[in-house]
Protein backbone atom coordinates (compact mmCIF):
# COMPACT_ATOMS: atom_id res chain seq x y z
CA UNK A 1 0.00 0.00 0.00
CA UNK A 2 1.27 3.51 -0.99
CA UNK A 3 0.92 6.46 1.08
CA UNK A 4 1.33 10.18 0.73
CA UNK A 5 2.71 12.24 3.79
CA UNK A 6 3.03 16.04 3.43
CA UNK A 7 3.88 18.51 5.69
CA UNK A 8 3.03 22.46 4.69
CA UNK A 9 3.92 25.36 7.38
CA UNK A 10 1.07 27.97 7.82
CA UNK A 11 0.54 31.12 9.08
CA UNK A 12 -3.49 32.10 9.38
CA UNK A 13 -5.17 32.16 12.80
CA UNK A 14 -6.70 28.88 13.46
CA UNK A 15 -9.92 29.74 12.58
CA UNK A 16 -9.20 30.63 9.50
CA UNK A 17 -6.77 27.93 8.65
CA UNK A 18 -9.87 25.18 9.95
CA UNK A 19 -11.80 27.07 7.33
CA UNK A 20 -9.42 26.63 4.50
CA UNK A 21 -9.14 23.19 5.50
CA UNK A 22 -12.94 22.59 5.65
CA UNK A 23 -13.46 24.04 2.12
CA UNK A 24 -10.50 22.01 0.80
CA UNK A 25 -12.63 19.27 1.86
CA UNK A 26 -15.25 20.42 0.49
CA UNK A 27 -14.29 20.75 -3.41
CA UNK A 28 -12.33 17.39 -2.42
CA UNK A 29 -16.08 15.74 -1.98
CA UNK A 30 -17.72 17.28 -5.00
CA UNK A 31 -14.91 16.43 -7.15
CA UNK A 32 -14.04 12.91 -5.53
CA UNK A 33 -16.41 11.58 -3.86
CA UNK A 34 -14.47 11.92 -0.69
CA UNK A 35 -16.49 11.85 2.62
CA UNK A 36 -15.09 13.36 5.27
CA UNK A 37 -15.21 14.66 9.07
CA UNK A 38 -13.85 16.41 11.95
CA UNK A 39 -12.17 14.13 14.73
CA UNK A 40 -11.11 17.36 17.33
CA UNK A 41 -8.21 19.53 14.64
CA UNK A 42 -7.89 16.43 12.58
CA UNK A 43 -9.99 16.36 9.25
CA UNK A 44 -10.02 12.26 8.22
CA UNK A 45 -11.55 11.71 5.03
CA UNK A 46 -11.46 7.87 2.90
CA UNK A 47 -13.10 6.99 0.08
CA UNK A 48 -12.98 3.20 -1.84
CA UNK A 49 -8.62 3.10 -2.37
CA UNK A 50 -7.76 6.32 -0.21
CA UNK A 51 -8.20 6.61 4.07
CA UNK A 52 -6.57 9.92 4.95
CA UNK A 53 -6.23 12.62 7.39
CA UNK A 54 -5.42 16.66 7.51
CA UNK A 55 -4.00 17.47 11.00
CA UNK A 56 -4.28 20.84 12.03
CA UNK A 57 -1.53 22.37 14.33
CA UNK A 58 -1.01 26.26 14.94
CA UNK A 59 1.74 26.40 12.21
CA UNK A 60 1.44 23.57 9.90
CA UNK A 61 -0.37 21.09 7.94
CA UNK A 62 0.37 17.54 8.00
CA UNK A 63 -1.45 15.66 5.45
CA UNK A 64 -1.25 11.91 5.20
CA UNK A 65 -3.08 9.08 3.57
CA UNK A 66 -3.11 5.75 2.43
CA UNK A 67 -3.43 4.59 -1.00
CA UNK A 68 -4.91 1.82 -2.16
CA UNK A 69 -3.26 -0.43 -4.94
CA UNK A 70 -5.07 1.45 -7.98
CA UNK A 71 -5.13 4.65 -6.58
CA UNK A 72 -1.44 4.32 -5.83
CA UNK A 73 -0.74 5.02 -9.74
CA UNK A 74 -1.40 8.32 -9.85
CA UNK A 75 0.22 9.18 -6.32
CA UNK A 76 2.88 11.89 -8.40
CA UNK A 77 -0.53 13.70 -9.86
CA UNK A 78 -2.14 13.51 -6.21
CA UNK A 79 0.37 14.62 -4.49
CA UNK A 80 1.05 17.39 -6.66
CA UNK A 81 -2.81 18.74 -6.76
CA UNK A 82 -2.43 18.78 -2.97
CA UNK A 83 0.95 20.58 -2.90
CA UNK A 84 -0.76 23.06 -5.20
CA UNK A 85 -3.78 23.38 -3.36
CA UNK A 86 -2.23 23.96 -0.30
CA UNK A 87 0.44 27.04 -1.55
CA UNK A 88 -2.82 28.82 -2.96
CA UNK A 89 -4.66 28.61 0.63
CA UNK A 90 -2.38 28.71 2.73
CA UNK A 91 0.81 31.03 1.84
Amino acid sequence: MSGIDIRHSHSLPHAKARKAVEEMAEKLAERFEIEHEWDGDTLLFNRSGVDGKIALSPKELHVTAKLGFLVSMFKDSIEQEIRRVLEERFS
